[in-house]
């Protein structure tokens, strides 16, 4: 039989206060009000809302200002910014300000004693934030369902996390340069000695230097090109290469390829799976689908499944989510098991307010695409978002995208920092094959051959690059893209 809860004395828990630590307060604005370059030591990660005390923020406050303005901060000159016959904690205000600079602690120990009253404020932010759940979940707003509950708990939490930390600020030439050391030596250990992470593809890396942190990567195409596979082939290329080592704290640092997630819109996660099976174990997919394979082939099937299972790559099949869910369940991932490639298929699926959705479909889009670069700069990882693209290719001769054919807004141009579309000339010439014998069709025929399993991806804006074509190879019957022999390496044909 389980016992009942004891009641918590209400007495008891009127006693029990936030976190703080008054006398810490008091000796760093003491410091500070007697030299005040200690404030130079804590100004980068400590603000007035940090302190437990109302009269302490107050204080820090005017004395910011004052230090901050070229004037000197002290007991004297803070107190003609109070009314004459102000009292703080029923003393006056100049023989309150006297006391804290009486109790002073010194220039070397304020960072730490700053770090103790900031570590205190987050303390009292988590009690706050677990606070409002409790309150929001028991008052059960009619427009705030438990899953917004759940994403906006989330966002707190990870607002909490990464803000207010203590690295910001100048560094040295010699810490400069150490980073710029680290990155290249990061850069020759990776495979393909690049900056960023590697697609798996030779010459597609060659070109834009592996998928850069913080990007927005819009990879647009027309129906059919082939834009989920080159994703599903870049996200699982990643995922197979993935390398970490233990750091000194007990974390895992990718030294290579990483951990992906991937928001399938509009395929489940099975068919996304079974693309990827297809690619790797050269099955069709349709093959796979019907039935229509060997004992062989299905050994092969099991036997690459087998070698899949441990890739770091995370499926979220939810169709017509919002960029703030998106948002949120993104940082759940990085929090939870690691993250270091997003890719999201695709852009139109996603929703963005109620209030973005009034003002029409491109003002939605808008919302999104800044969505998505903000979200990447965030977490600090690349986003692949895919794209659709407007009709009007098709009523051009020269069918190969272009910036302007980028569906419902000029956002997406204007966020992304790398767009690619993919274009292949073999699916257009298929739909004009002529009568077979004919002069044309034999001039038809010379066109497929010199284009037949050919893939260009054409990179019309890159802020870190150069722009151009690359010419990828692409197996149809497995929608597997991969990198052309090169000329270098095709062997001596013997007459």
């Amino acid at each position: 039989m389980i016992a009942p809860a004891k009641k918590i004395d209400d007495g008891a828990a009127l006693l029990r206060l936030a976190p703080h630590n008054v006398e810490a307060e008091r000796q760093l604005i003491g410091a500070i009000l007697m030299n005040n370059e200690t404030f130079f030591r804590v100004s980068d990660f400590l603000e007035p809302v940090h302190f437990f005390v109302e009269p302490h923020r107050v204080i820090y406050e005017k004395a910011s200002q004052l230090i901050r303005a070229g004037k000197v901060a002290s007991a004297i000159t803070l107190k003609s910014f109070y009314p004459a016959d102000h009292q703080i904690a029923e003393m006056p205000v100049t023989t309150y300000l006297l006391r804290l600079t009486s109790e002073a602690t010194t220039i070397i120990n304020a960072e730490d004693y700053g770090r103790i009253i900031h570590d205190l404020a987050v303390r009292r932010n988590l009690i706050r934030i677990g606070e409002d759940m409790v309150n929001i979940a028991f008052d059960a707003p009619i427009d705030m369902p438990p899953r917004s509950q759940i994403e906006d708990a989330e966002r707190r939490l990870f607002e909490l996390a990464e803000t207010g930390r203590y690295d910001g600020g100048f560094h040295t030439f010699s810490e400069a340069l150490r980073d710029a050391i680290d990155m290249a030596a990061a850069a020759f250990q990776r495979d393909g000695h690049l900056s960023g992470i590697s697609t798996g593809l030779r010459d597609l890396d060659e070109k834009m230097g592996g998928l850069q942190r913080s990007d927005l990567v819009v990879l647009a195409a027309r129906p059919a090109m082939g834009k989920t596979s080159l994703a599903t082939n870049i996200a699982y290329n990643i995922a197979r290469a993935y390398e970490a080592v233990e750091q000194p704290d007990g974390t895992m640092k990718t030294v290579n390829g990483g951990i992906v997630g991937f928001f399938s819109l509009e395929m489940s996660s099975e068919q996304l799976a079974t693309r990827v099976l297809a690619e790797q174990a050269e099955i069709s997919s349709s093959d796979i689908r019907r039935g229509h394979i060997n004992e062989d082939q299905f050994a092969k099937l099991s036997a690459v499944a087998q070698e899949m299972q441990v890739a770091p790559l995370y499926i979220d099949q939810t169709g017509g989510i919002s960029i703030a869910q998106l948002a949120a369940r993104a940082r759940r991932l990085k929090r939870q098991r690691g993250l270091d490639v997003l890719i999201v298929d695709y852009l139109q699926l996603l929703s963005g307010t109620s209030k973005s959705a009034s003002g029409g479909r491109v003002q939605e889009i808008t919302e999104i695409t800044t969505g998505l670069k903000a979200l990447a700069k965030e977490l600090n990882v690349p986003i692949v978002a895919l794209s659709q693209l407007s009709r009007q290719v098709e009523s051009r001769d020269d069918k190969r995208p272009q910036l302007a054919d980028l569906r419902e807004s000029g956002s997406i141009e204007q966020d992304a920092d790398v767009v690619l579309f993919i274009y292949r000339d073999e699916y257009y010439l298929q739909s004009r094959k002529p009568k077979e014998g004919t002069e044309e069709f034999f001039k038809w025929q010379t066109e497929m051959d010199a284009v037949h399993g050919i893939a260009e991806v054409i990179i019309a804006k890159q802020r870190h690059g150069p722009t151009g074509t690359v010419n990828l190879a692409f197996e149809s019957q497995y929608t597997r893209f991969a990198d052309l022999a090169r000329d270098a390496y095709i062997p001596t044909r013997l007459e």
